[in-house]
């Protein structure tokens, strides 16, 4: 199919201009701990998945001839490096909290060790592909709506809103690699639901963790975060057509066109660049 990708998409990274707190805020997110450590859950295992990710496009890097994408692909390494980076020292702000970040990262490392020893280099592609939509209709969601992070403490506003603004500018780059050199619809789809998954159950894990840690494990905390999920306007409940949409024939990222909204965050990170 063709790349609906916009023309001259400008896909570089950007520097953090701010620190990770240190220390980190317990509750960094409203003062609520099933929201702080929801996301503080997705943090985790962002290291490894985003280094798969790399891994995965890079593979068929040169198999790729359209200078343009080539560009992109560039871009897109060098932004998920950059994520990686800020999320490790995330993530050692956690462990300096008292959760055991080892222990969640461990089965993220083994079941990525297994893929790459078992699964053909196209299937770990289609896997990112997957990653890749999820992350980037989550981002949209955090972008286009405030009140997911209004009430985070401004570091970690802006460090969330920095991540979620690169993923979504560089949300079709594996997805093009993937019809140039595969172009299995049926394999996305399977790699969909496997990913969608493993995804929940990590995030899962990690929330359960870090709440049992605090003392938080409770009916009324976790009905909370539940109904915050998956309630009413709910963060993954409004998520459900954009998701859906993968699983159509025709499906390619950049028909969920937020072009004009991704212009108005970059703005406002224009002057972090790396040139």
């Amino acid at each position: 199919m063709q790349s609906l990708t916009p023309d001259n998409l400008d896909i570089r990274p950007r520097r953090l201009d701010v620190a990770t707190p240190d220390p980190l805020p317990r509750w960094w997110l409203g003062n609520d701990p099933f929201r702080s450590h929801f996301f503080n859950a997705m943090s985790v295992l962002f290291p490894d998945g985003e280094q798969f990710f790399i891994d995965s496009v890079r593979h068929y890097r040169e198999q790729v001839k359209d200078p343009e994408l080539q560009q992109q692909i560039r871009g897109f390494i060098g932004q998920e490096a950059h994520h990686s980076r800020e999320h490790i020292d995330y993530n050692n702000r956690l462990r300096d909290l008292g959760y055991d970040i080892d222990a969640l990262e461990r089965p993220v490392k083994q079941r990525i060790r297994f893929v790459n020893k078992k699964f053909p280099p196209e299937r770990r592609l289609a896997a990112t592909v997957a990653m890749e939509h999820f992350t980037a209709i989550m981002a949209d969601a955090v972008l286009r709506d405030p009140q997911w992070l209004a009430d985070a403490t401004p570091e970690m506003r802006r460090l969330w809103r920095w991540h979620a603004l690169e993923e979504t500018e560089h949300k079709a780059v594996a997805f093009d690699v993937f019809m140039q050199v595969c172009g299995d619809r049926k394999m996305l789809r399977k790699a969909m639901r496997l990913s969608t998954w493993f995804f929940l159950k990590d995030v899962t894990r990690g929330t359960l963790h870090m709440l049992r840690r605090d003392g938080q494990l409770s009916f009324a905390v976790w009905w909370g975060g539940m109904r915050w999920l998956w309630g009413r306007g709910g963060f993954f409940r409004q998520l459900f057509g954009a998701y859906r949409d993968f699983f159509r024939e025709d499906f390619h990222p950049w028909q969920h066109d937020n072009r004009v909204l991704m212009q108005q965050v970059a703005d406002e990170y224009s002057t972090t660049l790396v040139r």
